[in-house]
């Protein structure tokens, strides 16, 4: 009686586990066709009310700062962009860490774009994060070749290597860093590799030299031109690897092929 019992419970336990197991697959089969019946699975969905309340936000930050901030936007995937005077920088990052409603207290990146055509060829972007709301803002300002920005080390301290990166990459000055130098190319390095109008090549070559036992870094002398590659197949470039076979010798009428 007991082996039965424990035969019958064994048995319906494995019944429900089987059943289990296969309610599990079937959601994970209905997930699967879902996700690929979507024709743009990667994109987010649009939600209107999210799109209000960042349309609202960014109404009050502009209304709270009229001084600098020039225009406020929402794009296509519910991201939050306000475009600021260069000299709003510290002032705006400042209130949108401190105040009640931010809370933008980490820096996610720093960056910048540039755009030749424009006047202020420069565009400086800071991505920031609150974690306390789970949001986030993108700050937009410009400047060009000449114009220093305010750093953004005191507001964010993260903003260190962010700020030298851009520095030595697009050759912005960024006023009262505490430690403005290179951090990407070597010392002694000549331009900013990421400006449209630097030259792919560079301007200088680094080298070896074994008379002077150091690297040396001497202008840039292309000792040939740039290759032209030719895309073709190889049995199209090279001739036919086999040679044609002899054809054998035509005989006249009445005679006989000699025998070797």
């Amino acid at each position: 009686m007991a082996a039965s019992l424990v035969r019958f419970v064994r048995g319906g336990l494995g019944r429900s586990i089987n059943v289990a197991r296969s309610s599990c697959v079937l959601q994970q089969h209905k997930r699967l066709q879902s996700s690929t019946s979507d024709t743009q699975p990667t994109v987010r969905p649009k939600d209107a009310v999210i799109h209000k309340q960042l349309a609202a936000f960014g109404e009050y930050v502009s209304e709270m700062l009229p001084k600098y901030i020039q225009q406020v936007q929402v794009t296509c995937y519910d991201e939050l962009e306000v475009m600021i005077h260069p000299d709003g920088v510290v002032p705006v990052l400042t209130f949108l860490r401190d105040h009640t409603n931010a809370q933008f207290r980490n820096m996610i990146d720093l960056t910048a774009v540039d755009i030749p055509t424009r006047q202020n060829r420069f565009e400086i972007v800071y991505n920031l994060l609150s974690l306390r709301y789970n949001s986030r803002i993108r700050v937009k300002t410009y400047t060009d070749e000449l114009t220093p920005v305010d750093s953004a080390v005191p507001v964010h301290i993260a903003a260190n290597w962010y700020e030298r990166e851009v520095w030595d990459m697009f050759g912005v000055f960024f006023a009262n860093h505490p430690d403005l130098r290179r951090i990407l190319t070597d010392y002694g390095f000549e331009g900013h590799p990421f400006r449209k109008d630097f030259p792919l090549s560079g301007y200088v070559e680094v080298r070896y030299d074994d008379e002077v036992k150091r690297v040396v870094a001497e202008p840039l002398e292309l000792s040939q031109e740039f290759r032209k590659f030719d895309l073709n197949t190889p049995w199209e470039v090279f001739p036919a690897h086999r040679e044609a076979k002899e054809a054998a010798p035509k005989l006249e009428a009445g005679e006989t092929p000699e025998k070797k």
